[in-house]
């Protein structure tokens, strides 16, 4: 399927509800620590408002720098569940996204966003509670001109992230786990969180040591 100059992918699998609701339970870093410590973007791609949180399936979108066309073309391909994975270059001289846009998002049942570029509205985005990570915020509006891609794979911050990743996103930063490795990255998570719930009760104690 193409919308005139932008590309858009045949239907992906997606992970189911119960799955995404699984990692949910998960700290980023725990998730980071489960993979070996990969599948993590850069440090610049941080939350635009504190305490912003989401587990979704990726939807990855590529547009030209300071152009938002595919980003706006996505509306019609996001399905419950989703989280936009845009790679917009990293540009910092427009915003790709702002607050109406992540309300649409929202509206057709996206959890959040993710941009390798510049956004803005960033207390409206607060206020709409709507997690959006991205790499600093511009007033600038974008072009709306295009080319651009829709579901296909695209690179954020040195990670390739495919359709239907497993994104997780919380104030730390962001993970993507290839929906393939989702069971084993589970099964190690749960034992890397008891592993510190062990070392924390350690350090209480030795707190309540008399001195």
């Amino acid at each position: 399927m193409s919308s005139e100059n932008i590309r858009v992918s045949p239907a992906w699998t997606r992970p189911a509800p119960l799955l995404l609701e699984a990692f949910r339970a998960y700290s980023v870093a725990n998730l980071g620590d489960a993979v070996g410590r990969l599948g993590i973007p850069d440090g610049g791609i941080v939350p635009i408002w504190a305490g912003a949180s989401a587990v979704g399936s990726a939807l990855p979108v590529l547009t030209v720098a300071g152009d938002n066309k595919s980003v706006i073309d996505a509306l019609d391909h996001i399905q419950p569940g989703d989280m936009l994975v845009i790679n917009a270059f990293g540009y910092n001289g427009r915003a790709i996204m702002g607050d109406n846009l992540a309300q649409r998002f929202e509206f057709h049942g996206a959890v959040g966003a993710v941009v390798d570029g510049y956004v803005r509205d960033r207390s409206i985005i607060e206020e709409l509670k709507f997690p959006v990570f991205a790499r600093g915020l511009t007033p600038a509006g974008p072009f709306k001109n295009g080319p651009g891609t829709i579901g296909e794979a695209v690179a954020i911050g040195g990670v390739v992230v495919n359709p239907g990743d497993i994104v997780a996103a919380d104030d730390d930063g962001i993970i993507f786990i290839p929906i393939d490795r989702a069971a084993e990255v589970l099964a190690e998570v749960t034992k890397i969180v008891e592993l510190e719930a062990s070392k924390d009760a350690e350090v209480q104690a030795m707190r309540h040591q008399p001195a």
